[in-house]
């Protein structure tokens, strides 16, 4: 990635007329996806509870909400918590395990025309393991995405905070699974560059960042915390900026092909994340407040990239100048 200005000042690119196609196909290691624009994982259900305001058909890849090798509860109330530019959540992977799963929400999944990525969370090393090879049997699926980032839950946590932790961890995935692996890591870390380094180091087809800001809401009032589970995770618009610079830092400091994620709602955000560095987004507040926005991006994403000179999505990855 540290090499994505390769293509920029290219005058082939420059006079390329706003008529000619532009293709918005992406290639992120192994993972092949029709179009750079995902929704991420815990914000868009199971899919079903969408179908009637988007038209998944256009969507580059679906992250379902993650899976753990057993059912969880989750949190207490309040789980979720709106704040001036954002949301604050504390669900805790609330999910019905990787049983139901299989058996409740692949068969749909896999009816739908887009790359389904599935996210998965555990405890331990052995249950990533687990969950993946009950994954790796099950052809509908084209990539799974590692959550070692949710900062709601005890364990797991602390593979996305430890460099050596998350290499081995994604070393040993890397080893249990034949399908692309995504490593999610978490921006509350002292640095973006040495967990980047370290998914790389490990074999991850991809990386996606960032996971949720930790933050709380407070009642002074009653003098109590506003979450059930005390802090959550921030996310929306407040994070973006913390965001394009997590990405643009793993960009420097890896080759591996970037998922951009956090605050993006608009074309212009789509496109910031691209030139940090980014090769494709995921999508995860707005489809509380604007499931349709994904729509709205992917009907004006051609002409921006025209605008910019480029034939491809590529042509605009990692050509931000600082000098």
């Amino acid at each position: 990635m540290a090499d994505g200005n390769s293509n920029h000042g290219n005058s082939n690119q420059a006079d390329l007329p706003c008529s000619s196609p532009v293709d918005l196909s992406v290639t992120l290691g192994r993972l092949q996806l029709k179009n750079p624009v995902l929704v991420a994982s815990g914000t868009f259900g199971y899919a079903r509870e969408m179908e009637s305001l988007v038209d998944l058909s256009r969507l580059g890849g679906i992250l379902p909400k993650t899976i753990t090798a057993e059912p969880r509860a989750g949190n207490a109330p309040w789980r979720t918590v709106e704040t001036a530019s954002g949301m604050l959540n504390a669900i805790g992977l609330d999910n019905d395990g990787i049983e139901a799963f299989l058996a409740n929400h692949l068969p749909y999944l896999a009816s739908l025309d887009s790359s389904l990525i599935v996210s998965i969370a555990g405890r331990t090393q052995q249950e990533f393991v687990s969950l993946l090879a009950q994954l790796s049997e099950q052809e509908a699926i084209d990539g799974v995405e590692l959550n070692i980032s949710c900062p709601n839950v005890s364990g797991g946590v602390d593979f996305g905070t430890d460099p050596a932790l998350c290499e081995r961890l994604v070393t040993v995935c890397r080893q249990a699974c034949c399908l692309p692996i995504i490593a999610k890591l978490t921006p509350n870390v002292t640095s973006i560059p040495q967990m980047a380094k370290a998914a790389e180091a490990g074999g991850c087809d991809v990386i996606s960042l960032i996971n949720t800001c930790q933050g709380m809401a407070i009642d002074w009032r009653r003098r109590r915390p506003l979450l059930g589970n005390v802090m959550g995770g921030l996310s929306g618009p407040a994070i973006k900026p913390i965001a394009l610079r997590a990405v643009y830092q793993a960009a420097q400091a890896t080759r591996t092909p970037i998922i951009g994620i956090g605050g993006i709602a608009t074309l212009d955000d789509v496109m910031e994340f691209f030139v940090a560095g980014a090769s494709a987004v995921q999508l995860g507040t707005v489809n509380f407040y604007n499931p349709a926005g994904s729509m709205t991006i992917l009907d004006g994403l051609p002409a921006a990239l025209a605008e910019a000179g480029a034939s491809r999505v590529a042509d605009v990855v990692g050509t931000l100048e600082t000098r």
